[in-house]
């Protein structure tokens, strides 16, 4: 079965809404755990915003610069969770049709790498609600960023998690990996 992996930059205060205070801190040795990440995914999965602001980042990037991300980001394929969302022009791109859960549920059956979400919204919460989410990874940034914190959606899930890797960067980022402790 394939692990779905939320991969989270956020602030010290819980910021993850506009990850541009993570670039001072992508470093070479962000880089390559970022690298690592994406190399064991063969699958994105996201909600209809973090869709519509990667296909409007990520297609205007220079595929040829292995630097940029861009040749995985544009050709991997990519799975959005969205009641609005018809017709995605981003490539390699396919709408989730019926239920969040059953639709991950198969996904995840499927033969095949890794399944990453980036940040933590709607979609992810949903999935942590319903026991899907295999691991958690907070990129925790050295910087109060302030606005809103990933907290704020958490209202109603309770789930614990056990701390299963923990990468200290020498720029200050800390990458917290957790997996949800067995009920």
């Amino acid at each position: 079965m394939r692990k779905l992996i939320s991969s989270t930059y956020m602030s010290l205060d819980g910021a993850i809404e506009d990850p541009a205070f993570t670039m001072p801190y992508f470093d070479e040795e962000a880089g390559a755990l970022a690298g690592e990440q994406t190399a064991a995914a063969d699958a994105l999965l996201m909600g209809r915003r973090t869709y519509e602001g990667f296909a409007a980042t990520w297609p205007e990037r220079d595929e040829n610069d292995p630097e940029t991300g861009a040749a995985y980001f544009n050709n991997v394929k990519k799975y959005v969770a969205s009641t609005t969302l018809t017709d995605p022009t981003w490539k390699n791109t396919e709408v989730l049709q019926g239920d969040l859960v059953e639709a991950v549920t198969a996904l995840k059956a499927q033969e095949g790498g890794d399944i990453l979400m980036y940040g933590y919204g709607e979609v992810t919460h949903a999935l942590v609600k319903a026991g899907l989410v295999d691991e958690v990874r907070l990129w925790i940034h050295p910087v109060f960023e302030g606005g809103p914190s990933l907290s704020a959606p958490l209202s109603d899930v309770r789930t614990t998690f056990e701390l299963i890797d923990t990468k200290v960067m020498k720029s200050g980022v800390i990458v917290a990996t957790y997996r949800p402790v067995a009920k």
